[in-house]
Formats: structure tokens, sequence, C-alpha cells
């Protein structure tokens, strides 16, 4: 497709511009770019393309930067980038000194809010109308939430908190019946009840458009909404929910045609107070194999255009996980799956299908996720959490408080651990070991090859006592570390026994640790396979040795490293002691292979640590 609009458009105000029928092309233009820049990159395809024709329109109606908008999670601002001067650094997406692809207020002054996660959006987007109000700003919040994120809790928090406010938030639901899969619980329901009545709405919306245009007719058309509710109240027997919490409710209105889209935001400027605007689109939008598979294309690395396979390993540490706990569940009828609507995500897909009366999918709700589980171990099961590292960040109370407090068994399968690239600073799984060093009676495990995943999860499900973790990364397992013999599955020794010098490592990394191991003279390796607690047998080796070097795929402050640091220091160890982690920082997008490097965990930088050539 040639681009012509979209490669003119610098700034939002281009296109206000625009004619009906220029913003429709415009919208095909970007679809194409889209797809076009997602197949090489990799990216969250359809979500993007399911609010192309909503985000020109909030362009084509507000005045941003002036007018704010915030969008829950951001994984579906790729639109909102194109139309905000992004267009010509667009190729760049999620690739090393790259644009992001979430929301970044350092990247642009049309990014409000920084993100990455769900269901924060209306929460911001509440305190910004809050501050405006204060201040005496004519401006407004729009804020962007999928019917996914309204799975998560804080939305209902913010919601009730909001919904007696004066300040001017305008609340876009895009209804799309998906979060990455398939929308589950009431509130999905809920919804699919209000989309069955859109006549109604329709025309509340259409009189007070009409109204708005005359003098006096935003009190007429108030006077009217409060009868008009009255009516309907004795019609339907309820009003909706979101009029209950004092939300003035329009909607659901077609969210692929900008023309409406457009008239609907126009009217929702015009009312004092809170609004909320349900919007129906259809996630990936334009693009049959993404209308077709949306959770396949929710996320995804590159693929091929014509055929949409993705260009990548099927093999991984999730699969394999998946097909492990699939074993072990058709003997043991006790062992339950969770997940906050990640199940694609985490390897469970299988496990859902052929034990789904034991498959719970809580939506995006990761906190109830760890405390519900702790209520299925209680009464008997055996409860696996299958969470990515980046979202267990949000349920540290929960594992302390109901969790190990309880001296409860419940297992957590944290996937994404260590780096995992282009999603950049709100993705990578670098904080868990840190904060899981703080709870007491929780087990470690952080696997390096499929064989010793297997036997963590074995030994979680049938030998460790309490909470236990298996950590492991994204992506594939290298075959370099079968040359690694764990004999006792707690850790393993390679190497010569009377080497002075002692590398020590976990994880992904244990195969560029062995490759330098094998470079290097006079040098050993142990690799942790359970790292909390860290295990006698490996502690007794490492503080023998005279020098002792460790590398770590995870934060310095807090991590394994500084933890046995001072174990070393208390037992007496008076050799050498020498951390590699990551640096107290956020880190930012670029490939796994350079965050290595950058953070001298891959094999070279290793060798020249232990070798002395690097400082």
């Amino acid at each position: 497709m040639k681009i012509e609009i979209l490669s003119k458009i610098k700034k939002p105000s281009d296109v206000k511009k625009l004619s009906s029928d220029e913003l429709v092309r415009l919208a095909d233009e970007i679809r194409y770019k889209l797809i076009e820049t997602v197949s090489e990159n990799g990216g969250h395809l359809a979500p993007n393309l399911g609010v192309v024709e909503l985000t020109l329109a909030m362009h084509k109606v507000f005045d941003s930067p002036k007018d704010q908008f915030v969008f829950d999670v951001g994984h579906q601002c790729y639109t909102h980038k194109l139309l905000t001067g992004r267009y010509e650094s667009f190729s760049t997406l999620r690739t090393k000194g790259g644009i992001s692809g979430f929301c970044r207020p350092s990247e642009s002054e049309h990014d409000t809010f920084f993100s990455g996660h769900s269901s924060t959006s209306v929460s911001a987007g509440l305190g910004l109308a809050e501050a405006n109000l204060i201040s005496k700003k004519d401006n407004y919040v729009i804020t962007v939430i999928g019917d996914g994120s309204f799975t998560g809790g804080m939305v209902y928090e913010a919601l009730n908190n909001g919904g007696r406010s004066e300040a001017k938030q305008i609340i876009i639901l895009n209804d799309n019946k998906m979060s990455i899969s398939e929308n589950v619980g009431a509130f999905a329901k809920y919804l699919a009840v209000i989309r069955s009545r859109p006549g109604y709405y329709t025309f509340k919306a259409n009189t007070e458009k009409v109204l708005n245009k005359f003098p006096f007719g935003e009190k007429i058309a108030k006077e009217i909404y409060n009868i008009k509710t009255d009516i309907k109240n004795k019609i339907y027997k309820q009003s909706t929910f979101f009029e209950d919490l004092g939300y003035r409710y329009m909607g659901p209105i077609d969210g692929h045609d900008i023309e409406n889209l457009c008239d609907a935001l126009e009217s929702a400027k015009n009312i004092n107070g809170p609004v909320l605007l349900h919007v129906i689109t259809v996630k990936g939008k334009g693009y049959g194999h993404a209308e077709k598979s949306p959770s396949q294309f929710h996320g995804i690395s590159r693929f091929d255009i014509e055929t949409g396979e993705p260009i990548s390993n099927s093999e991984s540490f999730s699969s394999k996980f998946g097909d492990y706990l699939c074993e072990h569940a058709k003997e043991d009828k006790s062992i339950c799956a969770v997940t906050a609507a990640m199940g694609l995500g985490t390897g469970l897909d299988r496990f859902s299908k052929e034990y789904s009366e034991r498959f719970f999918d809580v939506g995006i709700a990761e906190e109830h996720a760890v405390t519900f589980s702790s209520g299925l171990a209680k009464n008997g099961m055996k409860p696996i959490y299958a969470v990515y590292s980046t979202f267990l960040q949000r349920c540290y109370d929960q594992i302390v408080h109901d969790v190990s407090l309880q001296k409860l068994k419940v297992i957590f399968a944290i996937d994404r651990a260590g780096f995992v690239g282009e999603d950049g600073e709100t993705h990578h799984g670098l904080f868990d070991v840190p904060f899981l060093n703080t709870i007491p009676d929780i087990t470690v495990y952080s696997p390096c090859c499929y064989k010793s995943l297997y036997a963590d999860l074995s030994s979680a499900l049938y030998a460790d006592e309490y909470g236990v973790a298996v950590r492991y990364p994204r992506g594939t397992a290298s075959a370099n570390v079968s040359k690694l013999k764990f004999e006792d599955i707690d850790y393993s020794y390679y190497g010569e026994e009377a080497a002075e010098k002692l590398i020590v490592t976990y994880g992904r990394i244990a195969d560029n640790a062995v490759s330098a191991t094998d470079a290097l003279e006079n040098t050993a390796l142990v690799v942790l396979n359970r790292i909390k607690p860290v295990p006698e047998k490996a502690f007794e080796i490492i503080r023998m040795k005279k020098e002792v070097y460790f590398f770590e795929e995870g934060l310095k402050s807090g991590g394994v490293a500084e933890k046995l640091g001072a174990m070393l220091i208390e037992s007496g160890f008076t050799g050498k002691y020498v951390i590699t982690a990551v640096r107290d920082e956020f880190v930012r997008q670029a490939s796994i292979a350079d965050l290595l490097e950058e953070y001298s965990l891959d094999v070279n930088s290793m060798i020249k640590t232990v070798s002395g050539e690097k400082d």
C-alpha cells in the first residue's frame, strides 16, 4: 500500500484538517503500517488494530497534549504514536534505542503516563483530572481501558472513588470481549447484556447531542436524563452499574465508525463530571489472521504476513512447564492450575483443555489469584499459579500474608524471569528474587534446563513443605547446559575440584558460564538450581575457593549474590568475592543478547571478569 496521508501527519493537529473520507483512508494506511512493523519487530498487534478509528477520533476531537490521554497498559498506543510525530521512527519500535511498545513520557509530551501493567488507568486518570480541577485548568483527561482490564480490582476502587467527582474525566471502555484470552467472569456477562440493547443508548446519545447545540441545552438534557433514567429503571428494573456509581453512561457505539465516535466524544465534552463511553471494537480488525486468532496476535514475535505463522521456535520453558504439569495432573487429581488471564502465555493451554475442571482463569486479578490459591491449598488441593515475573510484583502482600504466614503449599510457576527483551522496563523479571528473598518459608528454584525444570516442579509438588517458586526465563533452553550433572537437585559442580577460581551463577546464563569455564584455566563452576535457601553443600564448596565470581541475571540489590556474600563474610571467608549483576536501575528495551552483553553477563564478559581483564 502507498502511504500518502500518514507520512504527512507530523502532529495531532494535522488530523483535525482531514475530511471523513481522508480519515477512513488514513485508518487503512495505519493498519498497513502496524502489520508491516510488528511482523518484523514483534509486538502487540491485535489490540492496536482494534483501536485505530477510536484513536483517530480522539485526536480529531481533543487537543493533545493539553488534553491528556491515558491508555490502560499502553500496549494499544501504536496508532497514538504514529499520530504524534513518531511515524519516521516507527520502524525502530521495540528495538534497542528505538521507541517503546508502551507509553513513555520521556519519549513524547503526548504520552501522559508511564505504563505497562493493567487496570491502573482509571486511578491515574482520576488523579490527573482532580489536579486539573484544583488548578482550574480547562482541559480534559481521556482514559482508554479495555473490558479485559475490568477484571482487575484497581478499576473498581477508582470507579468507586471517581463517581462523585466533578472533574472532567472521560473513560472510554473499549469492549472487544477479550483481554489476552477471552474474557471471564460476571463483568463480561454484564457487558453482554448491555450490548444487547444498543438502540436505547444510541437514542439517548443522539438526543443529548442535539440538545447540547441549543442555549440551556445542557440543563434541559440533564433534566431529561433524570426523567428518562426513572422511566428506564421502571422498564428495565435496573440502571447500568456505571450510572449507579455516578457516571454518565453513553453507548454502546460502533468503535470503527469514526464519524459516530467523534460525535459521541463531542457530546461527552459537554457533560460536567465523570463520563463513561462504551465502545464496541473488534480485536485484530483489518487483518484476517488476527481477527480469527486474537489471542495469538495479542503479543506476538516476528511473523509471516501472508500465513500469520510466527518465525520462532515453538518449544520453550513455558511449553515444557505446561507439558510437565499435565503429566503430573494425569496421576494426581489434586493438582490445580491458576492463571490471571495468561493461560496461553504461561503454557497452560493444554492443561485448560484436558483438565478444565481443575483450571482457573481468574482474569487480570493477580492478587486474588494468590489468595484464591491459598484457599485451594487449605482444603487439600495442590495449586500451581502460573504468572509472569513482572506481574507477580503485584502479589507481595498476598504471598506474605496469605501463603507464607499461613504455611500453605502454593506453587508459583514464575515465567519470563530475568531479561525479557523488547517489552522493556515494565516487563523485565528482575524483582522477584529480591522480594522473595525477604519472605520466610518460601523455597525458590531457578532451573537452567528442561531437565531441572521437571525436577524442580516434582520437588515443589511432593518434597517441599510450604510455598515454592519455580522461576524460568522466556524462550528455549540451550544444549550447552547438558554438560552439567545435577546429581544433587540443588546445585551442579562443573570443572576440576582443585580449581582455585570459581564462577557461581543460576538460571539461563549458566549456559554462558559453562562456555566461560571451558575457556578459562584454574576455574570451576557452581550452578545453583535452588537459590533460596542457598544449598549448604554448595556453600561449603564456595567458601573453600580463593576467588569467587558471581554472575546474576537479576538485581544486585537484594539478589542471591548479595545474600551469599553476607553468608561468606559471616563464615570468615577471606578470599576475593566479585558480583556482576544488574545495577540499581530500570532496564530499557533491547534484545536479550544485547542486554546480557550490556550487563557483562555474556561469555566474553565473564572471561574478562574472571581473568582480570575487566574492572
